[in-house]
C-alpha cells in the first residue's frame, strides 16, 4: 500500500497541468475541461468541487467501461449538470455561488489523476441613475442634491460623481457617503452614493453625473450615468430698470411700459416704482405702464426691491413739440396795409421751420409791409424735430388780399389805321367786373386777359368814322369806378398810348432801358477823351517847324476825320435815345389830357 502511494503521487505530479480558471458571465452555461490525457487504462472519471473550510462534494460520474453517467444528489446542482464523454463539465445557468474550485479526477487501475479549475463568476451592474433629486439647491446651504444608484453587479463596483465631466472629489462643499446592499438570493450588489452639496451661482445649469466602474470578464468597464442639472437658487444682488419702447425716443401722446427686474433665482415678483410726480412708490409686478404721456412726465424714474435694499435709476425724456402761428385760419385784408406774421416755436430740442405758400416752399419766412394782391395763398409754417419720429406740427394762414377797382385806360391804333384797340387795365379783389358804354350805349362785344395777381385787361376794338367817348366800368362788393377815354376817328391824327406790360415785360424794359443809357454815357466820354487828345495834339504842333509842320498837319486832317466820325456816331445815339424820350413824354401828356 505505501508503494502504491508513492507512484499516485508521482503520477499526479507529472500529469499535473496546473490551475485554470473559467470567467463567465452571471445566467450563461460553465464550461470546465478537464484538461487531462485521458488514458488507455481508465476506469472512470468523476466531478467534485472544493470550498474553504467545507469538504470537497462530487458532483458527476462517467464510467469508461460501461459508458453509463451519474450525478450526485446535490441540490444546488439538480437538473444543471451535463458531464460529455471527453470529461468536459458543463454547469447550467452560472450563479454567484458557482465561484468555487471544481476538480476533475481521472481514476485507472492504479493511478488517480487531478486537475482544478477555478470559476469567476462575473455580472455587469445596471447603468447608474440619480435619484431622490433635489427639487432645487440653494446658495451657501449644505443639502442632498441625490443619490446616484447601481444595482445588481458582481462584483461590487465603484461609483464616482462629476460636475460637468470633472471629478468631484470630497471637501467640505461636496460630502459624498456610499453604502453596498447585498441580495441575500442571487449574491448580487447594489451600490448607492448620497451627494451633499452647496452651490454657487457659477454652478447654474451645471450638469451633474454619476459612474460605476466594476470588473467583467475582459478587464474594468464604467458605465456613466444620465446629466442632471439642477435650479440654483440665489438672492438678487443688483435691481435693473428699463424702458420698454418701440422707438428709440419718446413724444407726447406715447405710451411708456417700466420693466423692472432682479438677477436673484427665482426672480423677485414685486417692486416698487418711484414716478415724478407720485408722493409715494407705487407698488407693481415686474410691469408698469403709463398712458398717453406729456412733457411733465420727463424726469428720473427709480424701482426697487419691497425691501427697498436694492435700487436702480433712469432718465426719461419727453419730448413735445409747440407751434404758434399769428395771425392764423382765414385773413382778409386790403391792399396796401402791413401785416407782421410771426411762427413761434416751443421744442425739447432744436427744430427744423420752413415755410409753404402754396405748396411750394419759401426760402423765408413772409414779411408783408404794404400787401399786394400777389401776396394772396395759403401759408403753412410747418416744424419738426428730426430726432424724434412723428413728431411735426403745422398752421395754416389763408390770406386775402382785398381792394377797390382801380382803372386805367389805354389806346392803339393797329398798324393799317383801320381800328383801334382800347384796353381798360383793371386792379382788385374780389375780381371786379366789368362793363363797356359808349354814347351809342352798353357794348358787349369785349375780350378778357386772364385773372392773375388782381389784374387783368378788359379790350374791345372799334373803327369809329367820328370822335367817340368810350366809359370803362368796374365794379366789386367794395366799390365802383367809372373811367372815360376820348377816342378820334381814325382820320384823324393822333398819338397812340402803348400798352401795359406785365411785370416781367418792365423788368424787360428796365434792363433796356440801362443799357441804352449805359451805352450813351460810354459815347459821351469816348467823344470827350478824343477831343482832348485833340487839343493836346494841336498845341504841340505849334512849335514844331518845317516838314515836321507839315507832316503833322497832314496827322492833323486824319485824326478830326476818325475822332469826328465817333463824336458823330455818338451824337446820333444820344439825339435817337433823347427822341424816344421826348416821344413817351408827348404820349403821357396826351393820357392825361384824355383822363382829364
Amino acid at each position: 500500500m505505501p508503494a502504491t502511494s508513492s507512484r499516485v503521487r508521482k503520477k499526479l505530479g507529472q500529469r499535473g497541468l496546473g490551475l485554470y480558471t473559467v470567467n463567465t458571465v452571471y445566467g450563461d452555461a460553465i464550461i470546465l475541461p478537464c484538461h487531462l490525457e485521458v488514458p488507455n487504462d481508465l476506469r472512470f472519471g468523476k466531478w467534485k468541487y472544493e470550498m474553504a473550510n467545507k469538504a470537497s462534494e462530487f458532483i458527476a460520474f462517467r464510467s469508461a467501461t460501461k459508458k453509463t453517467v451519474q450525478y450526485d444528489d446535490v441540490l444546488e446542482y439538480k437538473d444543471r449538470l451535463n458531464l460529455s464523454e471527453n470529461y468536459t463539465l458543463s454547469i447550467s445557468n452560472a450563479r454567484i455561488s458557482d465561484e468555487k474550485r471544481f476538480v476533475c479526477m481521472l481514476v485507472t487501475e492504479d493511478n488517480v489523476f487531478e486537475q482544478p479549475t477555478v470559476v469567476k463568476v462575473f455580472k455587469q451592474p445596471s447603468q447608474p441613475e440619480i435619484i431622490s433629486r433635489a427639487t432645487f439647491l440653494e446658495t451657501e446651504q449644505l443639502k442632498t442634491l441625490g443619490e446616484c444608484i447601481s444595482q445588481d453587479g458582481y462584483p461590487k463596483g465603484n461609483l464616482t460623481w462629476f460636475k460637468n465631466g470633472v471629478v468631484l472629489q470630497p471637501t467640505e462643499e461636496a460630502v459624498i457617503n456610499e453604502q453596498t446592499k447585498v441580495n441575500q438570493t442571487t449574491g448580487l450588489y447594489t451600490v448607492i452614493s448620497s451627494l451633499e452639496y452647496k452651490p454657487t451661482k457659477d454652478d447654474t445649469n451645471a450638469q451633474f453625473t454619476c459612474s460605476v466602474t466594476y470588473f467583467g470578464p475582459t478587464g474594468q468597464e464604467t458605465i456613466r450615468s444620465e446629466s442632471v442639472a439642477f435650479d440654483i437658487h440665489y438672492p438678487t444682488e443688483k435691481v435693473k430698470i428699463q424702458v420698454l419702447t418701440e422707438r428709440n425716443t419718446i413724444k407726447e401722446g406715447d405710451n411708456i411700459t417700466l420693466k423692472c427686474s432682479g438677477n436673484g433665482n427665482p426672480p423677485p415678483q414685486e417692486f416698487f416704482f418711484y414716478i415724478p410726480g407720485e408722493p409715494d412708490p407705487i407698488r407693481s409686478s415686474s410691469l408698469y405702464v403709463l398712458t398717453d404721456v406729456r412733457r411733465n412726465a420727463t424726469g428720473e424714474y427709480r424701482c426697487s426691491l419691497t425691501d427697498e435694499s436694492l435700487m436702480d435709476s433712469t432718465i426719461i425724456t419727453v419730448h413735445y413739440l409747440d407751434l404758434s402761428l399769428t395771425p392764423s385760419g382765414e385773413v382778409i385784408k386790403q391792399i396796401g396795409e402791413a401785416l407782421p406774421v410771426s411762427c413761434t416755436i416751443s421744442s425739447s430740442r432744436n427744430a427744423t421751420v420752413f415755410w409753404m405758400k402754396d405748396n411750394t416752399r419759401m426760402r423765408a419766412s413772409p414779411s408783408f409791409s404794404s400787401l399786394q394782391y400777389q401776396d394772396a395763398g395759403n401759408y403753412i409754417c410747418e416744424t419738426t424735430l428730426q430726432e424724434v419720429e412723428g413728431l411735426k406740427k403745422r398752421q395754416i394762414l389763408t390770406l386775402i388780399v382785398e381792394g377797390k377797382p382801380q382803372i386805367k385806360m389805354t389806346k392803339r391804333t393797329s398798324t393799317d389805321g383801320s381800328y383801334k384797340m382800347i384796353a381798360c387795365h383793371v386792379e382788385g379783389f374780389p375780381k371786379p367786373a366789368v362793363q363797356w358804354t359808349s354814347s351809342g350805349g352798353v357794348i358787349n362785344k369785349t375780350e378778357e386777359t386772364k385773372y392773375v395777381n388782381g389784374k387783368f385787361i378788359s379790350k374791345i376794338k372799334i373803327a369809329p368814322e367820328e370822335n367817340v367817348t368810350l366809359t370803362c366800368i368796374a365794379e366789386n362788393q367794395l366799390e365802383r369806378t367809372v373811367t372815360s377815354l376820348n377816342v378820334s376817328a381814325i382820320s384823324i391824327p393822333e398819338s397812340d398810348e402803348p400798352e401795359e406790360k406785365s411785370d416781367d415785360n418792365r423788368e424787360n424794359v428796365n434792363d433796356q432801358a440801362k443799357l441804352i443809357v449805359g451805352i450813351v454815357v460810354g459815347l459821351l466820354l469816348a467823344a470827350l477823351i478824343a477831343g482832348v487828345a485833340y487839343w493836346l495834339y494841336m498845341k504841340k504842333s505849334k512849335d514844331v517847324n518845317g516838314e515836321s509842320q507839315k507832316e503833322a498837319a497832314q496827322n492833323i486832317q486824319t485824326l478830326p476825320r476818325q475822332e469826328s466820325y465817333f463824336f458823330m456816331s455818338a451824337s446820333k445815339h444820344v439825339d435817337k435815345d433823347l427822341g424816344n424820350i421826348e416821344e413817351n413824354k408827348k404820349l403821357e401828356e396826351n393820357n392825361h389830357k384824355s383822363e382829364a
